[in-house]
């Protein structure tokens, strides 16, 4: 099971409810998708591990995007971080982090890697992978999408049927094959393929091809929804999405569920956000400070 966790979920303006866009995903280590002002703070608060961080990816170099990981990196050297972390972006990333922490006062005593990003894969873990895409913002702009390998899973119907009983599953998962009263049972004759989870995170968009396809068959799409219908020409010229928008990305995709994020705070009351884009895609949640999803 896979665990998001929502650490901001408002646009650039930060107000006293909302901050920044910013993800958290807990699989085994914590992964960081974008990085609001104060985001330690965020993970202390509501429970995702800073402590076990691996890797923070950048959407883009708007500062709403990247300043909290300045104090994050700080608050990690002062508890002890001694391993690596990773940090990607579009290009223009490595260069701006190295100056930053190039200066003696923000230098942590831990290495930090970072990594420009064009597309394709930035991180191999043992049970999936993180990919890059390009998405449209009018600046360098990455969405990620966040996929398991293929899964093989048990059917349980047919192993009882060939006469597989309790340790014999580990076996047949080592060896490849049994033998069972006479018989040579082979894993793939009791198995079956299952395709593993898929989170895809957009960052900052207008509707695009390479988020659609990115988006396909996902189990989880976390969408820009910046504005409403009402608002689309300001959508339209600051190259963000609506989230109807996001919704109809959603729906042509064949994703399971929406997620809703980086709304303006001009929407104090968030429900006309949420009833535009049910009203097109009904599995869709809005972002707010401490949710979270299984997927």
């Amino acid at each position: 099971m896979i665990r998001l966790v929502a650490l901001g979920s408002c646009g650039s303006l930060p107000s006293v409810r909302h901050v920044p866009s910013s993800f958290a995903v807990k699989y085994g280590a914590t992964y960081l998708f974008d990085c609001c002002e104060g985001c330690q703070r965020q993970m202390m608060k509501y429970g995702a591990n800073y402590g076990q961080l691996e890797a923070v990816f950048l959407s883009h170099l708007h500062a709403d995007h990247f300043l909290g990981v300045f104090g994050l990196v700080q608050t990690l050297g002062m508890i002890g971080r001694r391993s690596e972390l990773l940090i990607t972006g579009p290009v223009g990333t490595k260069k701006m982090m190295d100056a930053v922490f190039s200066l003696k006062e923000l230098a942590p005593p831990f290495p930090l890697v970072f990594k420009d990003v064009r597309d394709g894969v930035v991180l191999e873990e043992r049970l999936f992978s993180v990919r890059a895409f390009p998405v449209r913002h009018g600046c360098k702009a990455l969405g990620y999408a966040l996929e398991e390998g293929e899964k093989t899973r048990f059917d349980e119907a047919k192993a009882k049927a060939k006469g597989l009983r309790g340790p014999m599953f580990t076996e047949i998962q080592e060896k490849g094959k049994l033998a069972i009263g006479g018989k040579t049972v082979r894993l793939e004759d009791i198995t079956y393929k299952q395709d593993g989870k898929k989170i895809v995170y957009s960052g900052d968009t207008a509707p695009c091809a390479e988020l659609l396809a990115a988006a396909k068959n996902a189990d989880l799409l976390i969408h820009d929804a910046c504005f409403t219908e009402a608002d689309g020409a300001q959508a339209k010229e600051r190259l963000h999405s609506t989230a109807k928008e996001a919704a109809e990305c959603a729906k042509k995709a064949g994703a399971k569920k929406l997620l809703l994020t980086h709304a303006s705070n001009r929407y104090e009351d968030r429900s006309p956000l949420l009833k535009e884009a049910k009203a097109v895609f009904r599995e869709t949640l809005m972002a707010e400070e401490g949710l979270e999803v299984l997927v």
